[in-house]
């Protein structure tokens, strides 16, 4: 029979792919259940020279059980599951038997001292082992024992006092006949299912087993469900309780329409599909997009991208969703005009949702492509999706979405649009589906005004007019001179208690109507909110550093006011928050207003049917009205067309006519769109070849739109013929690959042009302005660096006065007029055209005039005073505010663009303050509040002499103090401005700690031996 001895020396093997738990506590040595009585200290002896050994004496007082940290099988797979193991037994077993049989037990000792167990196994005999090891080793090496044995009941094998040894032959002359033998492996097992089944005299281990069970069935679980893409947080469509309580308190939103909890269940949005809905405006499609974008930060853990089309749009969805943030912990970043960072800090522990314009998402999109991050945006939100019918920004538009559709299969697509005529393009173009409302929250009813009567609009109608009522108001003959249209009647039939809006054809047609209404109102007007009227000219003034229109001066005390682009940004602002709270009761704008901040007013009017000298399209028409009726307040919205009797036949098509259909823009303005999205494929290396660039193109809008668009010349023809003109610019080079492929690849100049998102009919011009200017950079005045980053497109705009160029040009230092020389407008040639006389030596009259625009905005970094620039240069104060915004931008541009170029290494540092100092052309110490969205000069003023000098002031501000302390400030807007600038703070931090991990984190590919 097998030796004692030997058998001592099996132990189990450890598994090397199980997963070492912590063992930080004091490792207990653990006995079996059934033997476990008291703690004992005791040496074993060594079998053949390992010794196996327990040592307790320094834990005599200690309860033998497991601490918190122990693992009950130190990293052990189990026994049983283990069927290398038992197979191991198995022959072991069969070895012994033969042994037996054979009556040579030598040689079984010799054969078994080599076999693989005992070579495996030996060096871990002095390790402590599971209780249910030692309880198997000592059942086999003392399988007789008597219970009375002694006070040391342990689960080790007692070798202490080893008897002697016994002679195997006199084993066998006595031995009685033999009994079936049970084999090791069910011995194993029964030890195993005894010490599974011990009464609860161990009930602590018991406890610390179902702990460490417990635990591990939750990370189980944990897995699994990490393995779904998408975690169901709760009731509200998947998002936390929290997110609807948060949608109440912040927009005073407490139940959805029923049209947004349907698109909410859409099998598209629960599978993740790309999805078009189209609403009419103001039905609601904004919330929509929000709790999709909230599912895909929280329940995904997914970075978000939504697409605005204006600047003003994309401050106010800023301020407005910085509270979201904050409360559920997701960064908000603007992108818009100058601010943006390419790439965006990349974040371990916080998802992103970007907000930015149409051109910002292009770049940004291009920024996470190039560094391998795009499928980080898991998705895409396209406000006004029919902008892809809208020219250059149409075309920019589509390449982006194309961008995403080719190179990130996971990332979702959602497009809001109002209703158009060829939906179904769209969809193919994005593999989407497409949900259809007609819903509003607040019944709209069109009419028209022609002479004295208003006529019902309905297309369904022979006519497309049926008669409603005639206009019941009193007009003198002067009224009836100055008012022939009877705005007048129509406007005070709402006004003062409801709200008006009134669109004009043109920006002066704004202040002339708004003006003559006054004229004529009743003086009970001026009494209606008297003091908040007051307070708000006080801030008009105020913004205007002393400045106030006359115009608002005159209107803002009847409680009206006009709204165009000729309002600086402040005097915009303060307009529309005064009409949104009811202090002024009419605005008379352009149809800019409809189609940017959401304004909704109880009676829409339109003057004309007219956009400057364009007849109205039917999207714009509809833009307009739409936003007759405001929910929760209003029962319903009226909208009145006034009509002339010449243009009654187009407004009956107009009326009756299907919504516009959306084509591709990438042909616009001599296909300058394709042109840039070749450049910008191969610049990124998502195509290397012509053939790359055709697949490409086949996934674009205007490949859906093929025969429409270009019904002359092929998709592929128009490709080949771009890239053979990117070629002849040297934006593009031709090469062929060791297989004779051929491989395109941009050029310096080329990467430069799309990094910057330069223009490809001015992108030559600049490297050659910018070279230029290396030749003699006048550094001791930002003149010349702001001539070389006044944008191109603007130069058109302006046409000079010569008297004050000339008077302009005479102020300028020595060195500033060298510079002027230099760069193609000698002083001569100024004196001359101010003069009226001729000049012999043609000129530039791009440089000429850019030089102009550049001294406007010179005049402004040094004074700051925008009222005052635009007096000296006669230009309205809304273009000189679009002329610094421009400049911002494209001077960050210019920035990106000579980044690429080393020759422009100079340019870096200067472009970089100069474009921080045109974004907000203000005194220095206000830039950080106006770094907060939608906190303009006027705003940023009131808050620093109140004290909140900082973004740290702002951001730990109490609303309630703020909104005591500020003039015509709201408890609303207090807490947006609030949130933004907690948002800021929290972005710059989470910014630094990127870096600081980024330092300290331990490189991947470090050399290793």
């Amino acid at each position: 029979m097998y030796s004692d001895n030997h058998m001592h020396e099996i132990v189990v093997k450890r598994n090397s792919s199980s997963r070492k738990r912590s063992r930080d506590g004091l490792k207990s040595h653990i006995t079996t259940a059934k033997k476990r009585s008291s703690v004992t200290s005791e040496t074993c002896s060594t079998v053949e020279g390992h010794p196996y050994t327990q040592d307790m004496s320094e834990n005599k007082g200690t309860e033998l059980c497991c601490s918190d940290n122990e693992d009950l099988f130190e990293g052990y797979d189990s026994i049983v599951g283990d069927s290398s193991f038992l197979a191991k037994l198995e022959d072991v077993e069969l070895q012994m038997r033969q042994c037996h049989d054979q009556q040579t037990p030598n040689a079984c000792e010799d054969d078994l001292s080599d076999s693989i167990l005992a070579e495996d196994f030996r060096d871990l005999t002095s390790r402590a082992l599971p209780s249910s090891q030692l309880e198997f080793q000592k059942a086999v090496t003392t399988p007789h024992k008597s219970p009375s044995r002694g006070a040391h009941n342990t689960s080790t094998p007692d070798l202490v006092n080893p008897k002697p040894a016994v002679n195997h032959a006199d084993l066998n002359v006595n031995k009685p006949p033999p009994k079936a033998r049970r084999s090791m492996k069910d011995h194993l097992k029964k030890v195993l299912i005894d010490n599974a089944a011990t009464s609860s005299t161990v009930s602590k281990t018991v406890q610390q087993k179902e702990a460490v069970m417990t635990e591990e069935m939750s990370f189980a679980m944990r897995a699994i469900e990490s393995i779904s893409a998408e975690q169901d947080l709760g009731p509200f469509f998947g998002l936390p309780s929290k997110v609807k309580d948060l949608i109440l308190i912040l927009k005073g939103i407490q139940n959805l329409y029923e049209w947004q909890e349907t698109c909410l269940s859409l099998d598209s949005v629960q599978q993740r599909r790309n999805l078009i809905y189209s609403l009419p405006t103001s039905g609601g499609k904004t919330l929509v997009a929000e709790i999709l974008i909230l599912k895909e930060l929280l329940c995904r853990k997914k970075d978000a991208l939504l697409i605005l089309p204006y600047i003003s749009l994309v401050q106010e969805k800023v301020r407005g969703l910085s509270s979201f943030g904050i409360e559920l912990d997701f960064m908000v970043e603007e992108y818009a005009g100058s601010k943006g960072r390419f790439p965006p800090v990349k974040r371990r522990n916080k998802n992103s949702l970007y907000i930015t314009t149409i051109e910002k998402g292009h770049s940004l999109v291009n920024s996470l492509i190039e560094n391998d991050r795009l499928d980080n945006i898991g998705l895409v939100v396209v406000d006004e999706l029919h902008m892809l019918g809208d020219g250059s920004r149409g075309a920019i538009l589509e390449m982006t979405l194309s961008k995403i559709l080719y190179m990130s299969k996971s990332t979702q697509i959602i497009g809001m649009s109002a209703t158009l005529g060829n939906v179904g393009d769209l969809q193919t173009f994005l593999k989407a589906e497409n949900y259809t409302n007609d819903f509003r929250p607040v019944e709209l009813k069109e009419y028209v005004k022609i002479k004295d009567s208003i006529y019902e609009v309905d297309p369904r109608e022979e006519t497309c007019f049926s008669f409603s009522r005639l206009l019941d108001f009193k007009y003198s003959s002067g009224m009836q001179k100055m008012d022939p249209d009877r705005i007048i009647a129509l406007a005070t039939e709402v006004i003062p208690q409801q709200s008006c809006l009134i669109f004009c054809a043109t920006k002066k047609n704004c202040e002339n109507l708004a003006g003559m209404i006054c004229k004529y109102l009743n003086k009970e007007f001026l009494k209606h909110r008297e003091a908040e009227k007051a307070t708000l000219l006080g801030e008009l003034k105020s913004s205007g550093n002393g400045s106030l229109c006359p115009v608002l001066q005159k209107t803002v005390p009847f409680g009206l006011a006009y709204h165009h682009s000729g309002l600086t940004s402040d005097e915009r602002k303060l307009v529309e928050e005064a009409y949104s709270s009811g202090v002024l009761c009419l605005l008379t704008c352009t149809s800019t207003l409809a189609a940017g901040i959401n304004l909704p007013a109880r009676r829409v009017i339109l003057r004309s049917p007219y956009v400057a000298a364009e007849f109205l399209k039917r999207s714009q028409y509809k833009q307009m009205v739409g936003r007759a009726g405001r929910a929760g307040i209003d029962a319903m919205g009226e909208s009145i067309l006034i009509l002339q009797d010449k243009d009654i036949s187009m407004a009956k098509k107009l009326l009756s006519a299907p919504m516009e259909k959306c084509y591709s823009n990438l042909l616009h303005d001599g296909g300058r769109g394709l042109l840039s999205l070749v450049l910008s494929l191969i610049g990124l290396k998502i195509t290397t070849t012509v053939e790359q660039v055709r697949d490409f193109m086949k996934g674009t809008l205007l490949s859906v739109q093929e025969a429409q668009v270009s019904p002359e010349r092929s998709l592929w023809d128009l490709t080949v013929e771009s890239i053979e003109t990117l070629k002849q610019k040297s934006l593009i080079e031709v090469s062929a690959d060791v297989n004779n492929q051929t491989i395109l690849q941009i050029t310096r100049l080329g990467r430069a042009t799309f990094k910057g998102s330069v223009d490809l009919s001015c992108c030559d011009l600049l490297y050659r302005d910018l070279s230029k200017g290396l030749e003699g950079l006048l550094l001791n005045s930002f003149l010349h660096l702001v001539y070389l980053i006044t944008p191109y497109d603007m130069v058109h705009q302006c046409k000079p006065d010569w008297m004050i160029y000339f008077r302009q040009f005479t102020n300028l230092s020595a060195a500033e007029q060298k510079m002027a020389t230099a760069v193609g407008v000698p002083e001569s040639f100024v004196a001359r055209m101010a003069a009226g006389q001729s000049v012999r030596k043609s000129m530039d009259i791009l440089v000429v005039n850019r030089l102009y625009l550049a001294l406007v905005l010179y005049s402004l970094l040094k004074e700051t005073n925008l009222w005052n620039v635009s007096d000296r240069f006669q230009l309205t104060r809304g273009f000189v505010q679009t002329l610094l915004s421009s400049a911002s931008a494209f001077g960050s541009s210019v920035l990106h663009f000579t980044e690429e170029l080393e020759e422009f290494w100079a340019y870096k540092a200067l472009l970089s303050e100069l474009t921080r100092r045109l974004t907000y052309c203000v005194q220095a110490e206000l830039i950080p509040l106006m770094e907060v969205a939608g906190v303009m000069e006027h705003r940023a003023k009131q808050l620093y002499n109140a004290g909140y000098k900082t973004l740290a002031h702002l951001a730990n501000a109490d609303p309630q103090i703020l909104v005591q302390t500020i003039e015509n400030l709201f408890k609303r807007q207090a807490n947006q401005i609030i949130a933004s600038a907690k948002m800021l703070i929290k972005e710059k931090a989470e910014a630094l700690q990127e870096e600081v991990d980024d330092l300290l984190m331990l490189p991947s590919d470090l050399p290793s031996l």
